[in-house]
């Protein structure tokens, strides 16, 4: 199988994305998009003794949404091994084009 891109683990957390570890199976998603007010954390005498403060146990992160992310991935990978000879931009999604259904009223009224 081609090798995919890879990151250590501090290079990743400087950079958005999802990430997966295979020996692991650990799946990390970096975003930089969330905000928290730096002030909540200048109280905490030893919040300079650790990198990493836990928000919550949940994971906010859409698994239908992920499951799709890995297979895509996966594919691309299969792809490239096979020697398909396309880059990961030039790949189309193989989904069909959804028609309208004639026989339904373009207004939801019946």
């Amino acid at each position: 199988m081609a090798d995919p891109r890879r990151f250590e683990l501090d290079e990743l957390a400087n950079r958005p994305g999802t990430y997966f570890h295979p020996t692991t199976e650990i799946l990390v998603v970096v975003d930089d998009s969330a905000t928290l007010d730096a002030e909540i954390f200048e109280s905490s005498e030893d919040h300079e003794e650790a990198e990493w403060v836990l928000i919550s146990d949940e994971v906010p992160v859409d698994e239908h949404s992920r499951d799709e992310l890995l297979e895509a991935f996966q594919v691309r990978l299969e792809r490239r091994a096979e020697g398909d000879g396309r880059d990961d931009d030039d790949v189309e999604d193989d989904e069909d084009d959804l028609e309208p259904d004639e026989d339904v009223d373009p207004d939801g009224l019946d």
